[in-house]
């Protein structure tokens, strides 16, 4: 009743710095970590706060494109019954984008018993945090997610590549990092970043990527992995919106075009335990080079073992596996090193205090709590086992990546229904269950009739 209770309060609070609101948007993640929710009017927000209301509940188990499978429960088959649904304390916040004044909270749902529903991501993110809690050390983490700014005048899908200042000529070239990139863009970044402080949401350096058109915006570390996906997923909103307001259309799609590089989400992470003290630093092994922890290898061992199985949840969807190839800066087998941008693990250059890992496998599309929930499974179960990750990939190394996890859909999905750590963290049914899902959307993918059947078969054969 307490957190009900302050969520009216929120509200309230909110309204008298923002204005009144014509309208609240609540709003959930699904399964694919695409928001679903409604949109309600001032005379419900008081019982919407103080008493919830209720949702369907099988809105968090459809596919990419809205729809049940058979099989999977709270569909068709069962009724598509109602859940509990209740707001977010400390997710309201206004939607500065909005025409008339309209405010957004996130919401989640419960099961009968009044349980966290255990097909709501967060919830499925807060059951795999619980054994390294168990442990009294806590994750502290970031995510740092690239995207391509599309023209929304084209025809087709076609990059908004930035011009030579002061002209209509199209600079040749990835030109990554180039400032000059980050100007062409600047009244979309200036609208991120006021978007962002009105949400809370930390937003931090955006730079210019690989390709053209190409971006990465990072948000701080948080203490909270759940509140750091709630950054990553709002942030996306908050991303498209911009891009609509100047004429883009942002795009986050693990490989949009064959040729240009793919767009990943990174998640960086570190322990700390019940002192604040980084837990990857204590104990220190004398002959490691550069000097960190046995727990630090421990946990590197137990991502690497994990990542065949969890490759589709780093790779959900089809366009996922353009983005898999050896070719093309994407970690394709379960490798680490330091200071090293090829390998799926990099311990990056840090001191004693911030020493972390970043994981590289997850694409754009990725669902960040999914993710995340599959990055403490490795981490806890290399911790509890000793994992042993092998020889780390030396700084400056030059490696030419073999393809060790799976690089094809039904391959990762085959993979995933085999898995032998996930399940226990992720929950048997929500493992079963996101299997059938992605397995249902890859039967109607490719059994869909493409131009490209037509270019190669149509004539030749």
């Amino acid at each position: 009743m307490a957190k009900q209770i302050s969520t009216v309060a929120e509200l309230n609070k909110v309204q008298r710095k923002y204005g009144k609101f014509d309208a609240l948007e609540l709003l959930i993640p699904d399964l694919n970590g695409i928001l679903k929710g409604k949109r309600i009017r001032p005379n419900d927000f008081a019982k919407v706060c103080k008493d919830g209301f209720p949702f369907c509940a099988g809105a968090t188990l459809l596919t990419t494109l809205g729809e049940t499978v058979s099989g999977i429960p709270f569909g068709e088959a069962d009724g598509d019954p109602d859940a509990p649904a209740n707001i977010v304390p400390g997710s309201l916040a206004p939607v500065p984008w909005a025409t008339k004044p309209t405010g957004q909270a996130l919401f989640r749902l419960s099961s009968d018993d009044g349980q966290p529903f255990f097909a709501d991501p967060r919830a499925v993110l807060e059951r795999a945090l619980k054994p390294l809690q168990d442990m009294q050390v806590n994750p502290v983490m970031a995510t740092e997610l690239e995207f391509y700014l599309l023209d929304a005048k084209a025809k087709t899908p076609s990059v908004a590549t930035p011009k030579v200042p002061g002209s209509t000529k199209v600079q040749p070239g990835p030109q990554v990092y180039h400032p000059d990139d980050l100007y062409e863009i600047e009244e979309f970044l200036n609208d991120v970043y006021d978007y962002c402080d009105a949400q809370k949401i930390p937003a931090a350096a955006a730079i210019s990527e690989y390709s053209p058109g190409q971006f990465e915006i990072n948000l701080h570390h948080v203490d909270d992995p759940v509140l750091a996906c709630d950054h990553a997923v709002l942030m996306k909103r908050v991303i498209k919106a911009a891009a609509r307001k100047h004429g883009f259309i942002a795009c986050f799609m693990a490989k949009p075009f064959e040729e240009d590089a793919g767009s990943g989400l990174h998640i960086h992470m570190s322990l700390v335990d019940k002192n604040g003290k980084n837990y990857f630093s204590q104990g220190r092994e004398s002959l490691a080079s550069p000097p960190f922890s046995a727990r630090l290898r421990y946990a590197v061992g137990g991502l690497l073992k994990a990542m065949p199985e969890s490759t589709l949840i780093c790779a959900p969807n089809a366009n996922s596996y353009r983005r898999l190839r050896p070719d093309m800066f994407a970690p394709v087998e379960p490798n680490w090193g330091v200071n090293h941008r090829v390998v799926a693990i990099r311990i990056p250059t840090s001191d004693e205090k911030n020493l972390r890992f970043e994981h590289r496998v997850a694409g754009a599309d990725a669902n960040p709590y999914l993710v995340a929930a599959a990055i403490l499974a490795g981490v806890h179960h290399g911790l509890k086992n000793k994992c042993d990750p092998g020889p780390m990939v030396k700084q400056g190394a030059h490696i030419t990546p073999q393809l060790k996890i799976p690089n094809r859909w039904d391959a990762a999905i085959d993979r995933f229904s085999r898995s032998k750590v996930l399940p226990e963290y992720l929950g048997e049914d929500y493992c079963k269950y996101y299997a059938m899902n992605r397995r249902g959307e890859s039967t109607r993918f490719h059994n869909s009739i493409s131009e490209l059947d037509f270019d190669w078969y149509l004539r030749a054969v």
